[in-house]
């Protein structure tokens, strides 16, 4: 925010953003998003171009006397009032607000508690210019912010009650629209208001309240502004009828984390949709698949990009299904932003269905004349029989541009394999650097990272020399792949035992500043218990220690509590998923991380994100520390098992 101070440079960047908005209005026929800069009193904003965003920022903030109240003077927290589904707080009249015209959106969100609620209006605090009469916004209700699911999109009318001019020279008027809306499910959506019109084209801003004086659940309100970002909450109630009857609750089996700083859901998908985790590029950008879905049933390659602080889906790729593959499974961004993935379906029959293959995707070299530009998808490698790297996944590129996978399955001795695709002038060319026995070398390897010296790193299912009951075989191992000569040496760097020390099944390894991290599971009596371990090199070989181990004491509730995946940001913080087998004993209890999932601050084990079901199943970091996945069983969109969605916590 800006103060007086500035308002001469303020205006000149207010100018300068007026002529180039008009100017794209010339070009696209769109306005343009501009920045938020301090308003002018009353008579110099009736004086200025129109088509600036503006936030009415006054010079000095003052709690009014009460006489300055308006709207609902007598509001002042404690029960909702009759026909109020949620209520922000009381109009203060005299702190900011924000614009909602010529194309600006802010959201907010607010909180339904019981199932089979129709939201039948909304009352906000409008910033007027003296004698303008707001006529009419645009209103929608969606489960993000301006985005993913919509329940209701419409222009709709609105009606002035009284007014009070403020400190600054507006008119703060409540402004009240009915119209027959959506029915609800318990849970949280967003309001989002836009294209406000009045008959002089003035600017409109929504007053800004943080949520002083709400006691409605979920407040105050989290708020966001379309070409600024997270602002703070404003004055509004949405009003309805509840029934009596809660029947899906934040504490029932299949529902989503309740709503908490920094936890946003970026997009909901359908039913079985069943997205992957997410890769990320140098730019920021998302990308991920749906196994299900897209033109022709068979599947979806997909991007969110954020632009003006939201996010926009696109579908790059619908696959086709048969040998051209379907129910892909996740990317991986390799150079130039190339994407790499795995897919079923190609042209050999291993058995009990199709080999596989490995595709690559990356957008039209021509120029695309509309918005949405499907990308260009080529099969770069069809696995061939059993003994190939049958089903195989990909994992890393190396600096030569080689990709590098796993197979759970397949391989010489049907235990699995890693491989290699190169690419040549005449097409990619594929080698199996090492198939498993399943033996003391390992079997089925789940995991597979390229390290800073060069080498391969993964951890394998089973193998190695402890046996474990619980998999009625070996503990599996922890490998390592180097090349010597034509070829590769798998080197075993830690057997695992099944104890309490290190656990059993390790999977999901990555590396951190030259150190592996893992996860595994032991058995305490009849309980599951999760670990995350480290790997260092020690003296002429490896050292694990065990790094986190849920703890009985911590909650004193039963175990059955394991780790999914495991994420590094730029600065080398490690975080991880956690979740378990009692996701249907949520509730407020102080404890939900450690019964129903959850993310993981995994050096100072503090839970950031608070799960009310075991949804957690991936994670990955951006280069600025923000954290992002995809559940299988829910989206804010009607918290329950029919959604999906891609989700971020933002520290």
């Amino acid at each position: 925010m800006h103060s007086n101070g500035h308002s001469s440079t303020s205006v000149f960047r207010t100018i300068f953003v007026v002529a180039i908005a008009m100017l794209m209005m010339l070009v696209a026929a769109t306005p343009m998003l501009a920045q938020s800069s301090v308003p002018p009193t009353a008579v110099q904003a009736a004086k200025l171009p129109r088509y600036a965003s503006r936030l009415a920022h006054p010079v000095k903030r003052l709690t009014p006397p009460k006489s300055q109240v308006v709207g609902r003077p007598t509001k002042q927290g404690g029960p909702l009032d009759s026909g109020d589904i949620y209520d922000n707080g009381p109009i203060n009249g005299n702190t900011d607000a924000w614009t909602i015209n010529f194309g600006f959106v802010v959201s907010d969100t607010f909180n339904v508690t019981a199932d089979s609620t129709t939201v039948t209006g909304m009352t906000f605090a409008a910033w007027l210019i003296p004698g303008d009469t707001l006529t009419s916004a645009e209103l929608s209700i969606t489960s993000g912010e301006n985005g993913g699911t919509r329940y209701f999109d419409q222009t709709v009318t609105f009606t002035q009650g009284s007014c009070t001019n403020n400190e600054y020279g507006y008119n703060v008027c409540t402004e009240t629209a009915s119209f027959t809306g959506p029915t609800l499910n318990a849970g949280t959506y967003w309001v989002n208001l836009q294209n406000a019109s009045v008959p002089s084209g003035d600017p409109v801003y929504w007053e800004e309240n943080s949520g002083t004086g709400c006691n409605s659940p979920g407040c105050p309100s989290l708020a966001s502004q379309n070409s600024i970002g997270s602002i703070p909450s404003e004055s509004f109630a949405i009003l309805g009828n509840a029934t009596t009857t809660t029947t899906t609750t934040y504490y029932s089996d299949y529902a989503c984390p309740r709503p908490q700083a920094g936890f946003h859901d970026l997009r909901d998908f359908s039913a079985h949709a069943g997205p992957s985790g997410v890769a990320i590029d140098t730019g920021g950008n998302l990308y991920a698949t749906l196994r299900e879905g897209g033109s022709h049933g068979a599947g979806v390659l997909y991007d969110l990009a954020q632009r003006a602080g939201h996010w926009f889906f696109s579908s790059l790729y619908s696959f086709l299904g048969g040998s051209s593959g379907s129910s892909p499974d996740g990317v991986i961004v390799g150079p130039g932003g190339v994407l790499y993935g795995a897919a079923s379906g190609g042209i050999q029959n291993c058995g009990g269905g199709y080999c596989g293959l490995i595709y690559e995707a990356r957008p039209s070299p021509t120029a695309c004349a509309t918005a949405l530009c499907n990308w260009n998808e080529t099969t770069i490698y069809q696995f061939t029989s059993n003994t190939d790297a049958a089903s195989g996944t990909v994992s890393a590129f190396d600096s030569a541009g080689n990709l590098y996978g796993i197979s759970a399955g397949g391989g010489a001795y049907g235990a699995g394999t890693v491989f290699e695709l190169s690419p040549t002038s005449g097409g990619w060319t594929e080698q199996v650097l090492y198939s498993f026995t399943g033996r003391s070398d390992g079997g089925y390897p789940n995991s597979l990272v390229l390290g800073h010296d060069g080498n391969l790193y993964g951890t394998a299912f089973i193998g190695g020399i402890y046996a474990c009951a619980y998999t009625n075989s070996w503990c599996g191992v922890a490998f390592q792949l180097v090349p010597s000569g034509g070829g590769w040496t798998e080197n075993v760097i830690y057997t695992f035992t099944g104890s309490y020390t290190d656990g059993e099944e390790p999977f999901g390894l990555i590396e951190s500043q030259g150190t592996l991290y893992g996860l595994s599971a032991f058995e305490y009596g009849a309980e599951t218990n999760g670990l995350i371990f480290s790997l260092s090199r020690s003296g002429g070989g490896w050292a694990l220690n065990a790094i986190h181990t849920y703890n009985y004491n911590e909650c004193q509730l039963s175990g059955n509590v394991t780790y999914h995946a495991l994420a590094t940001d730029a600065a080398g913080n490690l975080y991880a998923t956690e979740g378990g087998a009692n996701a249907g004993q949520c509730g407020p209890d102080g404890c939900d991380l450690y019964y129903c999932g959850g993310v993981l601050n995994v050096a100072s084990g503090t839970p950031l994100v608070t799960g009310h079901a075991d949804v957690f199943f991936n994670l990955a970091a951006d280069a600025d520390g923000n954290l992002y996945g995809t559940t299988q069983t829910c989206g804010f969109g009607t918290l329950s098992r029919t959604n999906s969605m891609v989700w971020q916590y933002s520290p």
